[in-house]
């Protein structure tokens, strides 16, 4: 297993649970959305994850490394952390080597380097930018991206992304998608933090749902987000397409599975 939490807490000095009793298992090649409401504990068991954080009670594996004994900087070259605010990341002069800082402190020689960082812009369509471009001159969305390829670089087993589209027009939301879907593919893991729900329908195969710090619903993205009532009950507006497909009497979420649904229904009359 690639991730495995058992019986995780956290509560901030002098704040309330953040994470309450969560046992949780990410195994290779899984393309995961976790969902929740502002404060529900998100953010928070991504830091755990990643081991900026430390559990109060239970324990966080990457493999066979304990979080609570294991360097933040052994613990990063299997999960990569990209930031909601890319600004918290972000603080070389340059985009070269903003994205070849952590490539350099493992050791690899300049050439691989550049070719990794070459490939990474590229990725997040930041390809077409002077390597020199200093990142206080790029937009938002842009450092977002370059807080990105910054991660891809170090090709690790499980890429987490914190509200990845936060900032992108949706040309590019659909990008990084496939970036992730290409991962997944290679056998990477991802976990994205998001509200996009039409993004998760179309990309996800599992989904996290987070409540007052604990997962309350885990399963098959299909199985989630057509779970009408579980939705409306936990205060989240289901997919227009999948409320469509309820009334037509059709078992789909997204409007390409309606499309498609429809149309095979047709062609069998």
């Amino acid at each position: 297993m690639l991730i495995e939490l058992k019986n995780v807490s956290f509560t901030y000095p002098n704040g309330p649970k953040a994470v309450d009793k969560v046992s949780l298992s990410i195994g290779r090649g899984e393309f995961i959305a976790l969902i929740g409401h502002s404060g529900a504990g998100k953010t928070t068991l991504a830091k755990l994850i990643v081991g900026l954080l430390k559990p109060k009670t239970g324990w966080v594996k990457v493999g066979d490394l304990d979080t609570k004994t294991t360097p933040v900087s052994k613990i990063a070259e299997h999960v990569g952390y990209v930031f909601q605010n890319p600004d918290l990341m972000i603080f070389s002069a340059t985009i070269y080597d903003e994205v070849a800082f952590a490539l350099r402190n493992r050791g690899y020689g300049e050439d691989e380097i550049k070719k990794r960082v070459v490939q990474a812009l590229k990725e997040v369509d930041l390809g077409h930018k002077p390597l020199d471009t200093p990142p206080y001159m790029l937009s938002f969305g842009e450092k977002h991206r370059l807080a990105i390829a910054s991660v891809l670089a170090t090709e690790p087993d499980l890429l987490i992304l914190d509200e990845p589209t936060t900032g992108l027009d949706y040309a590019r939301c659909l990008k990084i998608m496939e970036i992730c879907e290409r991962l997944v593919k290679k056998g990477k893991s991802v976990l994205i933090i998001t509200h996009d729900f039409g993004l998760i329908a179309e990309y996800a195969s599992r989904v996290l749902v987070m409540k007052k710090s604990r997962i309350i619903r885990d399963g098959v993205t299909k199985d989630v987000l057509g779970d009408v009532e579980f939705l409306k009950s936990e205060g989240f507006m289901p997919l227009q397409s999948t409320l469509l497909a309820r009334k037509l009497g059709v078992n789909a979420i997204t409007p390409r599975e309606l499309a498609s649904t429809i149309l095979e229904k047709k062609a069998l009359k």
